[in-house]
């Protein structure tokens, strides 16, 4: 809460001048800190024009992210309505989706765009939940028809998330509720490393479609 309070009037500021703000990115990261996390980047993340996928463990990823690389996310819309969280949310930039709202993909696909012609990194976790580290889920492509065509230059860079020997106690799978997962994430003692390994991006142009888009990135990450 502190680091919130001291962040927040500093990205007021930059907001005031109508600049992008990059405190979001770094307290999102201090707070990856907090919880224990020690990021460690293998490869190299690109930094404009990237939609980066990526494997998903828990709301911890959120935080080694948009630390690592200030990224937006891609978010269910349900997450919108939670206390504190959704408001912090929405100062990254963060795009609500609904999955249950087939008719809502088009307008979500236009706001994608939108985010990346603001030269703004995006995130999508395709597996659609999260997992348990181990098994790699099937990808839902419906988003990525935002690059199908791709926008001018836009590459996709695939990233494993990784916690190491941690991974069976971090990991956020099955039915468990989520502020249980935090208060467990919170008690438990001492530091994990935490990796990102950035495989080599790609031009979703050379793959066709958005779910051939899904299978490479797909299977980039099974080669990590």
């Amino acid at each position: 809460m502190i680091a919130l309070l001291l962040a927040l009037p500093v990205h007021g500021l930059w907001r005031l001048f109508g600049r992008r703000s990059p405190w979001p990115p770094r307290f999102l990261g201090l707070v990856g800190r907090i919880v224990g996390a020690r990021r460690r980047i293998v490869g190299t993340p690109l930094r404009h024009d990237v939609v980066f996928v990526a494997n998903h463990l828990s709301w911890i990823d959120i935080l080694l992210l948009s630390g690592a690389t200030g990224t937006a996310f891609i978010a269910k819309a349900e997450l919108r309505g939670v206390p504190l969280v959704g408001w912090l949310c929405t100062l990254n930039a963060t795009i609500f989706v609904s999955r249950a709202d087939r008719m809502a993909v088009t307008a979500q696909i236009a706001q994608l765009r939108d985010t990346l012609a603001r030269d703004w990194p995006v995130t999508l976790f395709p597996e659609g939940t999260t997992g348990d580290g181990v098994t790699l889920l099937p990808f839902k492509a419906a988003l990525l028809a935002a690059l199908d065509p791709p926008p001018p230059g836009v590459r996709v860079q695939p990233v494993r998330i990784d916690y190491g020997p941690a991974t069976h106690e971090l990991a956020w799978v099955g039915d468990e509720p989520g502020q249980h997962h935090a208060a467990r994430v919170l008690k438990r003692r001492g530091s994990f490393v935490a990796t990102l390994h950035f495989a080599e991006p790609f031009a979703p142009a050379d793959h066709g479609n958005r779910k051939a888009i899904a299978t490479e990135a797909r299977r980039r990450i099974e080669a990590l």
